[in-house]
């Protein structure tokens, strides 16, 4: 039976009905007040709202165009279930754009809490610094942080696939709020820094090959060296995450995975983690290969005592014993992989961890007791590194630790808003916007110095 009038208008109404809503969903800048250091930087506010904005323009052409049909001679040769059928596929859409819109709305509008969205800026500018890889291996995306409960990070990788179609404009990290604010912080965000690191060189795919010839040329260890492969995708970021920070990771991994016994000593081939027992102690290890010192030792036996191998069932402890006997040949193959996207160089190489190894961490430190100000002036990830270090050395105490880093992530906020407003100013202006960052820094140092 073909369309009737009646049947016709009504669906012209909520057709017409979903373009009133949908020109209600703003851009962003015209909807979250916030201080300007909270907000996100330019490159990421503009890449969600040109994403937003061309979801919400084909939705709208797709609307308007069923209008059209619905006023065509075409409509009036279809039957009414067809034409509902296709206004529910559009009210479908409409949806997606709007839980599109939701997912950044919950990120951005924590900019607008007191402190926390300051902070937050902060650690965007943190995940932009771990990211980078000198040597032009990739584009790094923009990447945004926000806050959530649970004790486990996670991100959403830019260029990845969004509910209801369309690539995302950003990578996403969902922070710990119980992490905030220490160094543990750093570990939780670096790592899923570095499953984006990952997914941009391709280095799952390249461990994995490598991986799998083991297993075939390897009857008797097969079953480890497929644990190993079924793990590789959380290990490289693990990887990441010390190779930027160092101690600081492991401290916070430790602080992720010490949970009751039983979920220590899980063992699951459908988790894409490793055991956490076993995950510690691997986060050592990779630390003892690129940055050598007896703390790795240490911080591996203060795990044991922890979790006492010999109190897990005999078959569980005979697995995690055959795994940690591999771990030496599984790290050295790890960090001196050379997959093609980093065009002849090791994982090592190009993670260029020469001026992170402890002692020098910790010099830098003593350095910064004596002037503050120096600290202001490093890399956020170093910052971290050295922080992490000096927790490890029994240099800074917890509440020292929060404070600091509470300030850096605050200058390091103020900086890049500074930064991204002076890259678009005329010269004179850019001088005073340069001596604004200097004064705030200024400030920064007199009131860390007066702690």
């Amino acid at each position: 039976m073909f369309i009737s009038d009646y049947a016709a208008w009504t669906l012209e109404q909520e057709a017409r009905a979903l373009l009133a809503r949908l020109g209600r969903v703003k851009p962003f800048a015209l909807l979250e007040p916030m201080v300007s250091a909270a907000a996100l930087l330019p490159g990421a506010q503009t890449a969600i709202e040109r994403f937003l904005m061309e979801g919400r323009r084909d939705l709208r052409k797709l609307v308007h165009g069923y209008i059209q049909w619905l006023r065509s001679g075409r409509a009036r040769e279809t039957s009414t279930a067809e034409a509902q059928r296709r206004f529910t596929i559009l009210r479908l859409k409409f949806n997606a754009v709007l839980t599109q819109f939701d997912m950044f709305y919950d990120v951005i509008s924590q900019r607008c809490e007191n402190e926390t969205g300051v902070w937050l800026s902060g650690l965007d500018v943190v995940s932009a610094d771990a990211l980078a890889l000198p040597g032009g291996y990739y584009e790094p995306p923009p990447i945004i942080c926000y806050l959530d409960r649970g004790i486990g990070a996670a991100i959403r990788r830019a260029r990845t696939r969004l509910p209801g179609g369309g690539s995302n404009p950003v990578a996403i990290i969902r922070v710990p709020r119980e992490r905030m604010v220490g160094s543990g912080v750093a570990s939780s965000l670096i790592h899923e820094v570095g499953h984006q690191a990952a997914a941009l060189l391709d280095l799952t795919a390249s461990l994995r090959q490598v991986l799998q010839s083991l297993q075939r040329g390897n009857a008797r260890d097969a079953d480890i060296w497929y644990l190993w492969e079924r793990w590789i995708a959380e290990i490289v970021a693990d990887l990441w995450s010390v190779a930027r920070v160092g101690i600081g990771s492991t401290q916070g991994l430790m602080g992720v995975v010490g949970l009751p016994r039983p979920f220590v000593f899980r063992m699951s081939v459908d988790d894409p983690h490793p055991v956490p027992w076993i995950r510690v102690k691997l986060s050592c290890a990779m630390g003892s290969e690129l940055y050598p010192h007896p703390q790795w030792a240490r911080f591996a036996a203060l795990w044991e005592s922890f979790y006492p191998l010999a109190m897990v069932d005999t078959e569980r402890r005979q697995l995690l014993g055959r795994l940690q006997a591999s771990i030496p040949a599984f790290v050295a193959l790890l960090v001196n992989h050379r997959p093609p996207s980093l065009r002849g160089q090791s994982l090592r190489e190009a993670l260029s961890v020469g001026e992170r190894q402890p002692a020098r961490l910790a010099a830098l430190f003593r350095n910064w007791c004596h002037t503050p100000g120096e600290a202001y002036r490093e890399s956020p990830t170093l910052v971290f590194a050295v922080i992490g270090q000096a927790r490890a050395d029994g240099q800074l105490s917890p509440e020292g630790e929060s404070q600091l880093l509470a300030s850096l992530l605050t200058h390091w906020a103020l900086r890049s808003t500074l930064d991204a407003a002076a890259s678009c100013a005329s010269p004179a202006m850019q001088r005073s916007l340069t001596g604004a960052v200097r004064d705030r820094q200024e400030a920064f140092l007199t009131i860390h110095e007066e702690v």
